[in-house]
């Protein structure tokens, strides 16, 4: 007993903790493919396998009702803690190569997210690639601003100059 309580403890503080969950169903992969899984998406994200109705306690006591309905078969959990674009991304890929993989659904800044929806973050650019965009709008903005300003002050240094070159030439 104690050592359920620990887990749901565990569980409870993983759910807690993470900026979003997936949940996967990995019925018929094998141990290797969960290895190679896990190491896929390492870098954002742990992914834990766990008995349905611990999780489903954890997920309550965490205040996470979202997988009452979707804690059937043999499921496993990816607690983000990095970029949740970037798990999603990690299993959908995973989960092209693998088929025995099903993505059944999530919960990412307090809302549940069907497969569908975890199948539209997924499609987003990673977040190094929108801030890179938005630095290059930016430089463009910057650019036409001084393009802007600089231009009165050219127009009258070209004008300027035409009015000495033509009183040059009435001398």
């Amino acid at each position: 007993m104690a050592t359920k309580d620990a887990r749901v403890a565990d569980l409870q503080k993983k759910f807690e903790e993470s900026t979003a969950v997936l949940l996967t169903e990995y019925r018929g992969l094998t141990v290797g493919q969960l290895r190679e899984l896990r190491t896929n998406i390492r870098e954002n994200a742990t992914y834990a396998v766990a008995k349905n109705t611990l999780t489903k306690i954890a997920a309550n006591n965490a205040g996470i009702t979202a997988f009452d309905d979707e804690l059937v078969g043999p499921s496993a959990i990816a607690f983000v803690h990095g970029d949740p674009v970037a798990v999603a991304k990690g299993l959908r890929d995973f989960a092209k190569a693998n088929p025995l993989l099903v993505i059944k659904g999530g919960y990412f800044d307090g809302k549940p997210l069907t497969a569908a929806e975890v199948g539209k973050l997924a499609d987003l650019e990673s977040r190094e690639v929108l801030l890179g965009k938005l630095a290059g709008a930016f430089k463009a903005s910057l650019f036409g601003a001084a393009y802007l300003f600089n231009a009165p002050l050219a127009q009258a240094a070209r004008g300027f100059g035409a009015l000495r070159d033509k009183q040059e030439s009435a001398n």
